[in-house]
């Protein structure tokens, strides 16, 4: 056997320890990428997870706010009914009143009472008239119906009279005055 054939034999056993390092080595990657994609897989499974339920829960919020804003707009007025229906058993009190009493100064007193109590029902829950007469016209609060002329030059373009009140509900128009104007 010669020197350079020892070599060779010498050399095959570590070429095939080099493949099996290689092929080691690629098999540690391949589980690396294998435990990498489970990995990533597992991540993108937790977040549809957590998507899905945000979503149900977003549906559930949108049901429970429309069924809490049907309830709302179904009860809004409850709030001044209770209010109006004292001013009603007054009205109630004061008809049965003017039915049986012949003087007409008790049944003025009576319903101005009435009324004066129902101007506070609606004082107390924000709403308020507008005043118009002898201010300027403002097509912003007041509807004009006629226009007329003027008694006074100082009248020129200012409301005479007022056809119907406009009202506030907490300084917010929600009807306009019907007005005179002067010309």
């Amino acid at each position: 056997m010669s020197k350079h054939e020892h070599t060779e034999e010498n050399q095959k056993p570590i070429e095939n320890v080099n493949e099996q390092a290689g092929e080691t080595s690629q098999e540690n990657a391949a589980e690396e990428q294998v435990s990498e994609t489970e990995k990533l897989q597992n991540e993108l499974a937790e977040q549809k997870d957590k998507y899905i339920r945000l979503l149900a829960e977003f549906e559930n919020y949108k049901r429970r706010t429309a069924k809490e804003r049907i309830e709302l707009i179904q009860t809004a007025g409850k709030d001044i009914i209770i209010s109006l229906l004292d001013v009603l058993d007054d009205t109630d009190r004061a008809e049965k009143q003017m039915q049986t009493d012949t003087d007409i100064n008790h049944v003025k007193e009576g319903a101005f009472l009435v009324f004066n109590k129902f101007r506070n029902v609606m004082q107390s829950k924000g709403v308020k008239a507008l005043e118009s007469i002898n201010s300027d016209f403002d097509v912003e609060q007041h509807e004009a119906i006629a226009e007329i002329p003027a008694p006074t030059p100082e009248h020129s373009g200012k409301i005479i009279d007022e056809v119907q009140k406009g009202y506030l509900l907490n300084d917010k128009l929600i009807r306009h005055a019907k007005v005179v104007v002067g010309k």
